[in-house]
């Protein structure tokens, strides 16, 4: 396209939900309530974490660090689209657009990598448990942790770098509820191909690579576990892997939903449904899927409210 039949655009229009206008209220409180108590869930999370010293372990440092990494990542997303819902006004600044995205891929790749690190963590606690405490020694998980925000930013900052040299013509309108970089790169009139390519090169090592490393991990517990059948050590096999498990299914299941939906004529409904799951639920449930699943959080939950009734006495 030609530089004269371009425009700069300012801000873009951001669709948000198809929410028929009677059903506002009702889905404007339902999503408040999810955000609510994901902030709640994970903050709570982490305080049970700092205060209970049996939680002053590696695994439980990773998921202090998950929980946050899930509140920052409904947070970058969600209280626009409330905020939208509830004025109307559905505009973002363009600045504002880009910076969204950056976030969103920093806190997303963040959330890839920790459940990667956990899955390595329980293989040591598992599979050589009498060495988990010098393997994972404090510096090891103060590197791991370091180097997964290091490369996440790196990978956010590349792909806004790459989306600052696009142009976009008159077309502003954003069919999400937020600023999605798929989307962003369909509205571009520019050559997008680098952005593409480095979407799935990146995508799909960044995928692979931690998905690989949990199905290597867990094989090798599930072959540890077998080689020596006990009843006693597949019920504590259970405890300490079951929760993190159930939180990588729903982790997965959820991004391969956003990122290989169909592209059939209805995408961008299926879209929307699937980055709802993936910003908002599945953040939601990490807590209470840690809470029931996992015994020393249970223990540590108990433990909080009984001394709060306490000093409430």
């Amino acid at each position: 396209m030609r530089r004269e039949n371009q425009s700069s655009v300012s801000k873009f229009l951001l669709l948000g939900l198809l929410i028929h206008p009677e059903q506002q209220g009702l889905f404007f409180a339902l999503f408040l309530g999810m955000y609510l108590t994901t902030v709640l869930g994970n903050l709570l999370i982490i305080l049970l974490i700092r205060l209970d010293p049996h939680l002053h372990i590696p695994m439980y440092f990773f998921l202090s660090h998950l929980a946050l990494t899930d509140v920052s990542f409904s947070s970058v997303t969600v209280p626009k689209m409330l905020m939208d819902m509830q004025t109307q006004y559905q505009s973002i600044p363009y600045t504002a657009c880009v910076t969204q995205v950056y976030f969103f891929i920093i806190f997303a790749c963040i959330d890839n990598l920790l459940l990667a690190v956990m899955a390595y963590d329980r293989y040591v606690a598992i599979c050589h448990p009498l060495h988990h405490t010098i393997i994972m020694r404090e510096e090891l998980c103060l590197c791991l942790l370091a180097g997964s925000w290091l490369l996440s930013c790196d990978i956010a900052l590349i792909h806004t770098l790459l989306l600052l040299q696009l142009s976009f013509c008159a077309e502003n309108i954003i069919p999400h509820f937020f600023c999605d970089l798929a989307v962003l790169l369909r509205l571009s009139c520019s050559d997008t191909s680098l952005n593409e390519l480095f979407i799935f090169t990146v995508g799909s090592v960044g995928l692979i690579l931690p998905l690989s490393g949990i199905l290597v991990s867990y094989g090798c517990i599930g072959h540890s576990i077998l080689r020596v059948p006990s009843t006693k050590g597949i019920c504590k096999a259970l405890s300490t892997c079951g929760s993190h498990l159930s939180v990588v299914s729903l982790f997965y299941g959820t991004m391969m939903a956003l990122y290989f939906s169909s592209s059939s004529g209805q995408s961008h409904d299926k879209d929307i449904i699937a980055s709802v799951m993936y910003a908002m639920v599945t953040p939601m449930l990490n807590p209470f899927i840690y809470s029931l699943r996992n015994r020393d959080m249970t223990l540590a939950l108990g433990s909080f409210f009984r001394n709060n009734n306490l000093f409430a006495k």
